[in-house]
């Protein structure tokens, strides 16, 4: 490993040469099946011909002029994106923390806008919405956000998934201007909430004036088993966040909006130098054309679906598997006692997966692959958990 490079990575002892599909081949020349596409950003997988195609045409003719100027892509991938997300309007970014950041930054103007003077975000237990200073604060997890104090204020948090606390919080602080939260908690154990939670959510944001702020960067882009995750209860948000899958590996986010919050920000209240260039959303307008052509929202949900029932066969009734769950192709297999070793295990046996939460088997698969690829992951998930189940029994016994 490079020893001029900052030491803020636990970079596991692997190195990638090219990828196809599914697939990665390492500079050893030995293969993978990826289970994690980057973490939910490579949803097409990986060398998609069509994503190869567009960026390829655009770096030909045109990177980079400045938001200064009219870029005709991002006009049109504003459009594509706000008729499948029921949404107004587009800001471009980079990342997802800057789709957060920006979405944090709205609902502070919107706030103030309505004579707010300490505009206040409730925020989310066990939440992740990035590593800038603002998104830092707004994520729930302690560890995360150590050392980094002193932390932002304008925040309050409550216990994901439980709307009594929401209305609690709604009857005693009248500064709270919006709710930020994942509809389906990425990072913090593939955690997804009861039937209804979103749907109460909107009601409560409708009742107090606040902005309903949704953050499907990890579950945005098909991987639900939807367009978005909120569809699944057509509890559509005011603002929305969105990046990793957007662009299938070119680095490109968006904060979306609607309504009232759609026309909160003015020339100079916020931007991004990179924000929207033409190679960024000529990527992204690859991936919508996918997604529809190929429809694999729909294809996300029956693989999503296939990998759960196959998991649960061959897992759901070990001791010391404690809960199995989905939501499309964002699955999580939750063990009673730590699992991290299970990563270098899955990568001896040629399978990339990720834990999260210390206990959480995380599986992100791409949305192209096929039953048989999702069939192999399954397998392997299974055998990787049976014997580290099998010794974690043995010792304790």
């Amino acid at each position: 490993m490079n020893t001029h490079l900052m030491f803020n990575y636990a970079r596991l002892p692997l190195t990638f040469d090219h990828g196809q599909g599914a697939w990665l081949w390492d500079t050893q020349g030995k293969r993978y099946l990826d289970g994690v596409s980057g973490i939910a950003v490579c949803g097409l997988g990986h060398a998609h011909p069509a994503v190869t195609a567009a960026i390829t045409d655009q770096a030909g003719r045109l990177l980079h002029t400045s938001n200064l100027y009219g870029v005709a892509a991002q006009e049109n991938l504003a459009r594509r994106l706000c008729a499948v997300s029921e949404m107004d309007a587009a800001f471009f970014c980079n990342s997802g923390a800057e789709a957060n950041e920006a979405a944090i930054k709205l609902a502070r103007l919107y706030g103030h806008g309505r004579g707010i003077s300490s505009p206040t975000i409730i925020v989310m237990e066990n939440s992740f919405h990035g590593r800038t200073m603002a998104t830092l604060t707004a994520t729930g997890n302690r560890k995360v956000q150590a050392g980094f104090e002193p932390l932002l204020g304008g925040f309050t948090r409550v216990p994901y998934n439980d709307i009594a606390a929401l209305k609690t919080v709604a009857a005693n602080n009248r500064d709270v201007v919006a709710i930020l939260l994942e509809p389906a908690q990425g990072e913090g154990g593939v955690r997804i909430p009861e039937v209804g939670y979103l749907a109460g959510v909107r009601r409560i944001c409708d009742t107090n004036g606040w902005l309903m702020m949704l953050d499907e960067v990890q579950t945005g882009m098909g991987r639900s088993g939807k367009w978005f995750a909120w569809q699944h209860e057509d509890a559509r948000p005011d603002v929305m966040a969105l990046a990793k899958a957007l662009g299938n590996g070119v680095p490109v986010g968006a904060c979306l909006a609607q309504g009232e919050a759609a026309r909160v920000f003015g020339p100079g209240s916020h931007g991004s130098t990179f924000g929207g260039n033409p190679l960024a959303c000529r990527a992204a307008l690859a991936v919508i054309d996918v997604i529809q052509g190929e429809d694999l929202c729909e294809r996300a949900a029956i693989l999503g679906q296939r990998m759960l029932d196959g998991l649960r066969e061959r897992l759901a009734h070990l001791p010391g598997v404690t809960d199995i769950r989905s939501k499309g192709l964002m699955l999580g297999i939750e063990l009673q006692s730590g699992c991290t070793s299970l990563v270098t295990e899955a990568i001896d046996a040629g399978l990339l997966i990720n834990v999260t939460a210390g206990n959480v088997i995380r599986l992100l698969p791409p949305l192209i692959i096929s039953n048989e690829e999702a069939d192999l992951i399954v397998d392997g998930v299974a055998a990787l958990v049976e014997r580290f189940v099998e010794f974690t029994v043995a010792e304790y016994a």
